[in-house]
């Protein structure tokens, strides 16, 4: 792929060195997979890797596409400025991030962006911005991960901004030094991390950089450096698969957890803690509110419950690694997949009872200012005469009762799994994707990923003058509330609603479910399926009744 070497950094160069890093990632991809044994042998790593540079790619050419487009009348603009790409690329691959390896990949993009982007940045980088760019993407990555480990990627990375600091000349001189200092690092992380050496090949997420880095240079100098080995001198003790791949002999959670989060710093340093407690491979990266959040965890659902509590996550994904199930022997295994499952739900209203009632779950009513006790959680959860049961409080005040009444079920040899549901339209979303045939742990972390990607919203009727996050209502003004918090007050229960959904639907979706209280207006269905038909192009819409369930509406979004 020919390409006109760039002279500084600028925006084109920007978008030159994505294009060849996805490029290059597209053809070492099937190899880095191959020699993914760190953290966990499960052979995405190069995968991983494309996704995020495909979405940083992405993102920069969305930036020249809109300028193009804005130019005076739609002739085109002067083009995006060296901030305008570098933004760009930064949070394209953080909401892009796929895997360990491509967390700390969008970290490192944000570190560049933070130096080529800031108040006092120039027009375009020469040799010494660039410098400048990789030791603070060197260390921001570092940083981000929980427990850094030499011989990985965080190696690479730091050995490449050590040889860019001494590097004197152009953007290009800087671009080749880093390289080579990072191929040589990368040679090395055999001989610094145990697995690599028994497995006898180099860290798949330090070769991935190394493949961008030599796009750098190409970007800059026109010429892309040879490819690097990726597999170190045969070691006693690779064990070498039939597809070529590297397996070593290791254990380890046996769940990866990912998802973006909207939560402030704070409540991202709290979350932090909880997460290092649960699991390993923590890598949390972004700023300015929004977040990428990756761990390797037994417990799914923890995982994301922690999210919950630190702000809003979305975009999560669970992945069982299939390794082994640490939660059980295969015996019990063999058992589970035979033995009764069933779900416990807490409901606000008689018609959702009989909802989850029809699609097997046992109900347990709660009424208006009667939440149930855990001693009648566990009732229930008896009642259901299951060896496996999935407990859904479908409200965040009753987190801590659900939690008490499953430790005690537990005592009492029956397995209960939490999921962490703030909402009844949550329950419904996670009911809806429950299938009793599945093993277990696969059943919940389904479950589980189906809720947390559904926001929840109702709009209720004030009971008293009261100060929200709104403003200052009063008693008998219509509230909608979104994830817990006010966001609407107005006189109107439809006009409130619709201005809840499309707060909701600004940030995508694909269904919206309606749950319609005893005193909800009768025209109010049709015209909220009215506006998302006619506003919302491929979102579908479905309507229950909930009966005497407190709030007017409640309303979710998948």
């Amino acid at each position: 792929m020919a390409q006109v070497p760039q002279t500084f950094f600028d925006a084109l160069a920007v978008r030159t060195w994505c294009g060849l890093a996805l490029d290059a990632l597209g053809r070492a991809r099937e190899e880095i997979d191959a020699i993914n044994v760190y953290p966990v042998a499960d052979g995405d790593t190069g995968t991983n890797l494309y996704l995020t540079v495909e979405s940083a790619a992405a993102a920069v050419e969305a930036v020249f596409e809109g300028h193009r487009a804005g130019g005076a009348g739609g002739a085109g603009g002067p083009g995006p400025t060296l901030a305008d790409a570098v933004r760009a690329m930064a949070h394209g691959a953080l909401i892009g991030a796929r895997g360990n390896s491509g967390t700390i990949l969008a970290q490192l993009l944000r570190g560049m962006a933070q130096v080529l982007a800031g108040d006092e940045a120039p027009a375009h980088a020469d040799g010494q911005g660039l410098r400048r760019a990789l030791r603070q993407a060197a260390d921001s990555a570092r940083l981000a991960v929980a427990h850094p480990v030499e011989g990985t990627v965080l190696t690479v990375a730091a050995a490449a901004a050590d040889a860019a600091a001494t590097a004197e000349g152009d953007c290009g001189t800087v671009a080749r030094a880093a390289h080579d200092a990072a191929r040589a690092a990368l040679a090395e992380t055999p001989d610094r991390l145990a697995v690599l050496r028994r497995a006898g090949v180099v860290d798949a997420g330090g070769r991935g950089l190394v493949a961008v880095l030599a796009a750098l240079v190409a970007t800059f100098t026109g010429e892309t450096p040879r490819d690097t080995r990726t597999r170190a001198a045969a070691r006693e003790g690779a064990v070498t698969c039939a597809d070529g791949a590297v397996t070593p002999a290791s254990e380890g959670p046996a769940f990866e957890v990912i998802y973006l989060l909207e939560a402030d710093d704070a409540a991202v340093a709290r979350l932090r803690e909880r997460l290092d407690g649960l699991g390993d491979s923590l890598v949390v990266v972004g700023g300015d509110g929004l977040w990428n959040v990756h761990v390797h965890v037994d417990d799914a659902g923890a995982a994301v419950e922690a999210g919950v509590e630190a702000g809003r996550p979305y975009r999560i994904r669970i992945t069982h690694f299939g390794a082994g199930d640490v939660h059980t022997t295969g015996a019990e295994r063999s058992q589970g997949e035979r033995a009764q499952r069933a779900v416990v739900a807490v409901v606000p209203g008689e018609g959702l009872a009989g909802l989850y009632t029809e699609a097997g779950a046992t109900a347990v009513l709660a009424r208006p200012g009667e939440p149930p006790a855990s001693g009648e959680l566990v009732q229930a959860v008896r009642r259901a005469h299951a060896r496996e049961v999935v407990l859904l409080p479908n409200d965040a005040d009753l987190r801590h009762t659900a939690a008490a009444a499953a430790e005690q079920a537990r005592t009492e040899g029956i397995r209960v799994a939490l999921i962490p549901t703030r909402s009844a339209v949550q329950g419904i979303a996670a009911l809806a994707v429950h299938e009793p045939e599945r093993r277990f742990d696969e059943d919940v972390v389904s479950m589980t990923s189906a809720a947390g990607a559904t926001r929840y919203a109702e709009v209720t009727v004030a009971e008293h003058q009261s100060w929200t996050m709104a403003g200052i209502c009063q008693a008998g003004d219509v509230l909608g509330l979104v994830d817990g918090d006010v966001a609407v007050i107005g006189q109107d229960v439809t006009a409130v609603a619709e201005a809840v959904l499309d707060r909701m639907l600004a940030a995508g979706g694909e269904l919206v479910t309606l749950v319609l209280g005893d005193d909800a207006p009768g025209s109010v269905a049709a015209h909220l399926e009215s506006r998302v038909r006619e506003g919302y192009l491929a979102v579908d819409t479905v309507t229950y009744h909930g009966g005497r369930q407190g709030a007017v509406l409640l309303i979710g979004v998948e």
